[in-house]
């Protein structure tokens, strides 16, 4: 049986579901307000979002397709899910995350929808790791993905970071020290959600342990964290 830190860090995940509105935005201002123009029913837009793991691409798209959705039809699928036929209807959203997975017909299925797409009103909003010339594809589905708005996702500073775990804590109510988003941000995984799923796991270790929320207890969690990590690598 799980010791209570273990079940909590194995449990690591946002509380709160991706929303446009709880995405820290920093230098994606303009990115963010193009995304919230997709939820429009009947308009054509083809973007194209690219970043590493851990930057918010995966927030994004989730976040666009549920605003989406009580407008338009959406489809939202992963690259290596994607078939060879993609049923779209008139004024739909196809959001596709990890285009770089698509298989060989799913590629020629997204080249047919970016043909369709003016005379259906469709809306294409597709991601991937690398920019469009870098992407493993063929040739004409890499063109037309290249011929998209294209947005990097930028990455948050460590100011910016800092902020919002502050201010996700004063949601949660917690009274920690102030070293603990230091710290964090200085042994903790770069990306945002892990950082805030760490901090999440803290304040319920604090509430259940009846412990303050301070480093010690912030150090015990990150240890376990490591520790299973250790045990979940296969080399």
């Amino acid at each position: 049986m799980a010791t209570p830190q273990r079940q909590l860090l194995l449990d690591l995940k946002p509380e709160q579901p991706p929303t446009l509105d709880n995405f820290v935005v920093g230098a994606n201002r303009e990115l963010v307000a193009r995304l919230r123009g997709l939820s429009d029913t009947g308009s054509f837009e083809a973007m194209y979002i690219w970043g590493p793991q851990g930057c918010g691409r995966s927030h994004l798209l989730e976040a666009t397709a549920e605003a989406a959705r009580a407008r338009r039809p959406v489809m939202f699928l992963q690259g290596a899910e994607a078939g060879a036929e993609l049923a779209l209807a008139t004024g739909s959203l196809l959001v596709i995350d990890d285009v770089q997975q698509l298989g060989a017909d799913a590629q020629i299925a997204l080249f047919r929808a970016f043909n369709a797409a003016h005379f259906l009103g469709l809306a294409l909003l597709l991601a991937g790791n690398e920019p469009p010339l870098r992407l493993e594809l063929r040739e004409d589905l890499r063109t037309r993905i290249g011929q998209t708005l294209i947005y990097e996702i930028q990455a948050l500073s460590d100011e910016e970071k800092a902020a919002a775990l502050r201010r996700h804590a004063i949601e949660r109510g917690m009274l920690m020290d102030a070293g603990v988003v230091h710290y964090l941000l200085r042994h903790g995984r770069r990306d945002l959600p892990s950082l805030m799923a760490m901090l999440n796991a803290l304040d319920r270790a604090s509430l259940e342990q009846k412990r303050p929320p301070t480093l010690p207890l912030l150090r015990e969690l990150m240890q376990t964290s490591l520790d299973l990590d250790k045990e979940s690598d296969p080399s």
